[in-house]
C-alpha cells in the first residue's frame, strides 16, 4: 500500500511559472553584503550585528514588504477640525504605517543609534555604516518611512552641532528615544513657492518675539513639507533687518508644540498627492507668527542646514541603492525560476546582458554608500582631509546613484513582464519612489553644481586623488587593468577641474559621473581584494568598460564577448582576483 510508485511514473516536480520572491530573507540570500560588512564594520560589531541583520532581512522580505504594500494603498489623510468644531490639524496614519513606526524607531532604533548608547544592546553610538546597513535592508520593503528617519537623524545631528545647550537639553531624549508615544519626529521646511534650490530667494520672515527674547516668530508659506506633524522641524527664513541674499537667511528650530504645551501657530494647509512615496505624508504649510529658536548663528543659516541636508543627501543615496538592491533582487529571481522556450531566463546571452545592466549601478551604490559612511565617520572624528572628502562623495551618491535607480527600477520591472506592471507587485511602487531621489534635497542639476562647489571652496579634488589612488595601490587589480584605472583617475581630474569654471558648467554632469564612477570601481576593487572575490573584481572592471570609456555602437562583438555568467552565481566567490582582466596588456 506504503511502497513507491517506480521513478518512470513518478510526476516531475515543476516550477511555479510566475515566480514569486515573497519570504525570502533579504539579508541571507544577499551574499554580497554578507562580504562587505566585514570591511566597514569593526569585527565586534560586525558580529553583533548578525542577528539583528537577519530578522531585518526576514522582515523586508516578508511581513514589513506587506505594511508597505498596505501602507501604499492607504496614505494618510488631513483631518482640519475637531469634531467638536475646534480647528485642530492631525494627520491620520493608517495602522501598519505605524506599525513600521514601531518597527524602525522603536525595535530597531535606526534614528537613535548614531546619538546615544544602547540602541539593539551595543554599549556605545553605533558608526553610520552600521546604521546605513540596517536601513538599506529596511529601504527594501519601505521607503518612504526612510524619510522621516533621516530627518530625524539628521536634525540631531545638526541641532547637537550648532543648537545652544539649553536648546539640545530640552528636545534631545525625545528625538532619541525608542519608547514610540515619547519619541518627537524631525523634519525640515525649506522649499517656497519662489525659492526652490534658490534658497537665497526665501522670503519667510522670522521677526523678534516681543514677549520672549530668547525666541523668534515665524510668517510665511513653506511650499513642500514631509512629514508635517512632525514634532520638530528645522526651518530657514529671512531674519528681519537681515541683508538681502543668503547673508539674510538663517536657521531655526520649530517645534509643533510650545513648551508650556500649547499649539504652535502654523497650520497644515493641505496634504500633497505623489507618484511615490504615498504612505508618508507631504504637505504645506503656513506659518502664522509660529513661536522658534534660532540654531548657530544668524545669518548662516544655509551653511548650517547644508549639515542636515547632506546628511539627507547620504541618506537618499543609500535608499536608491536599497531600492536598485530590491529591484535587482526580484529581477534575478524571476530570471532563475522563469523558463522560457526550453531555458531558464538567466542562462540566456541577453538576458545575461540586461541583468548586468541593472546590477551594475546597483552594486556601484552599495559601495559608494559604505565608502561615504566611512568617510563622514573619519570626518567627525576630526581625521585631517576627511571632512573635504565627504563634501565631494555625498553629492556624488546623491547625484548619481539616484538617477540611476530610476533606470534600473524600470528595467527591473520588464524583466517581471506584464505582473510586473500589475500594483499587487512591488514593482510599480518601487519605480514610483525611485523617483523621488533625484529631486528632493535638490535636483540633479543642483547636486552635480555642488560637486564643483566642493572641488573650489574646500579644495576636495586632491584628497578624492589621495583616497582613489591608496584604494587602489591596496588592492590586486591585474596590472593591465590597474594601469587603465590610473589613467582614468588623471583624465577625469582634468575635467572636474574644467567643469569648476563658469564658462564650462555644462560639462559639470559629465564630470561629476565620471568622478562618481572612478570611485566606485577603485571601492570595489578594493573590496574584492579584500573579500577574495573575483566577481566583484570582474564587476569594477565593467564599471570602467561600460560606464567609463568610449564605445562604438556598430563595433563587432569584443565588448560583448565577455563572459558575464560570474555575476550571477549564487554562491560567494572567492581567488583569483588579481587574474580578472577584461584588457590586452597593449
Amino acid at each position: 500500500m506504503n511502497a513507491r510508485l517506480p521513478q518512470a511514473l513518478q510526476t516531475p516536480p515543476t516550477e511555479h511559472p510566475v515566480p514569486d520572491r515573497a519570504g525570502t530573507n533579504a539579508y541571507l540570500e544577499d551574499t554580497e553584503l554578507q562580504q562587505l560588512l566585514p570591511l566597514y564594520l569593526p569585527p565586534d560589531l560586525a558580529a553583533h550585528l548578525q542577528p539583528h541583520l537577519e530578522r531585518l532581512g526576514a522582515l523586508a522580505g516578508g511581513r514589513l514588504d506587506e505594511l508597505a504594500h498596505s501602507a501604499d494603498q492607504n496614505p494618510p489623510t488631513l483631518q482640519l477640525r475637531t469634531r467638536t468644531g475646534l480647528d485642530q490639524e492631525r494627520i491620520l496614519k493608517h495602522p501598519d504605517y505605524i506599525e513600521m513606526e514601531r518597527l524602525a524607531f522603536s525595535e530597531f532604533g535606526l534614528a537613535a543609534m548614531s546619538h546615544r548608547a544602547g540602541v539593539l544592546g551595543w554599549p556605545q553610538p553605533m558608526p553610520a555604516a552600521a546604521k546605513y546597513a540596517l536601513s538599506y535592508l529596511f529601504v527594501q520593503a519601505e521607503f518612504g518611512l526612510c524619510c522621516p528617519l533621516s530627518m530625524t537623524d539628521s536634525l540631531t545631528r545638526t541641532l547637537r552641532k550648532y543648537g545652544e545647550p539649553a536648546l539640545v537639553q530640552r528636545y534631545l531624549d525625545r528625538l532619541v528615544t525608542q519608547d514610540l508615544d515619547a519619541l518627537t519626529q524631525g523634519a525640515m521646511f525649506m522649499t517656497e513657492q519662489g525659492a526652490g534650490s534658490d534658497v537665497a530667494a526665501t522670503s519667510t520672515e522670522a521677526r523678534p518675539d516681543p514677549e520672549d527674547p530668547q525666541a523668534w516668530r515665524l510668517h510665511g508659506d513653506k511650499w513642500f513639507c514631509s512629514n508635517p506633524d512632525a514634532g520638530l522641524a528645522m526651518v530657514l527664513a529671512r531674519h528681519q533687518g537681515g541683508p538681502a541674499g543668503m547673508k539674510g537667511v538663517s536657521l531655526f528650530l520649530l517645534p509643533r508644540e510650545l513648551p508650556d504645551g500649547s499649539a504652535n501657530a502654523y497650520r497644515i494647509i493641505r496634504l500633497k498627492d505623489k507618484l511615490g512615496t504615498r504612505s508618508m505624508a507631504s504637505g504645506e504649510i503656513r506659518l502664522e507668527g509660529a513661536k522658534a529658536w534660532l540654531v548657530g548663528e544668524l545669518g548662516r543659516g544655509f551653511a548650517q542646514m547644508a549639515d542636515m541636508v547632506n546628511n539627507s543627501r547620504l541618506s537618499n543615496g543609500m535608499r536608491a541603492a536599497g531600492l536598485m538592491r530590491r529591484a535587482v533582487a526580484e529581477a534575478l529571481h524571476i530570471a532563475r525560476h522563469r523558463q522560457a522556450f526550453g531555458r531558464h531566463l538567466i542562462d540566456m546571452p541577453l538576458m545575461q546582458r540586461q541583468l548586468a545592466k541593472i546590477l551594475l549601478p546597483a552594486e556601484e551604490a552599495r559601495s559608494m554608500v559604505f565608502q561615504t559612511a566611512d568617510a563622514l565617520r573619519r570626518a567627525d572624528a576630526g581625521e585631517p582631509g576627511a571632512y573635504a572628502l565627504t563634501r565631494l562623495l555625498t553629492p556624488l551618491i546623491k547625484f548619481r546613484a539616484c538617477r540611476d535607480a530610476r533606470r534600473v527600477a524600470g528595467d527591473a520591472m520588464e524583466v517581471r513582464g506584464g505582473c510586473g506592471y500589475i500594483e499587487e507587485w512591488g514593482d510599480p511602487r518601487i519605480v514610483r519612489d525611485a523617483h523621488l531621489g533625484s529631486i528632493w534635497e535638490g535636483t540633479s542639476n543642483i547636486v552635480a553644481l555642488d560637486v564643483m562647489r566642493a572641488i573650489r571652496r574646500e579644495g576636495s579634488l586632491p584628497m578624492w586623488q589621495a583616497h582613489v589612488r591608496q584604494l587602489i595601490a591596496d588592492s590586486q587589480w591585474h596590472p593591465a587593468a590597474q594601469a587603465r584605472l590610473l589613467g582614468l583617475v588623471e583624465q577625469a581630474s582634468t575635467l572636474a577641474l574644467a567643469a569648476t569654471e563658469r564658462e564650462h558648467e555644462a560639462l559639470t554632469r559629465q564630470a561629476a559621473s565620471a568622478l562618481y564612477h572612478l570611485s566606485a570601481a577603485a571601492a570595489m576593487g578594493w573590496e574584492a581584494s579584500r573579500s577574495g572575490s573575483a566577481r566583484r573584481m570582474l564587476m569594477a572592471q565593467l564599471v570602467l568598460l561600460h560606464r567609463l570609456l568610449p564605445h562604438d555602437p556598430l563595433q563587432g562583438p569584443t565588448t560583448a564577448s565577455v563572459d558575464l555568467s560570474p555575476l550571477f552565481d549564487p554562491a560567494p566567490s572567492t581567488g583569483g582576483v588579481a587574474r580578472v582582466n577584461l584588457w590586452s596588456d597593449s
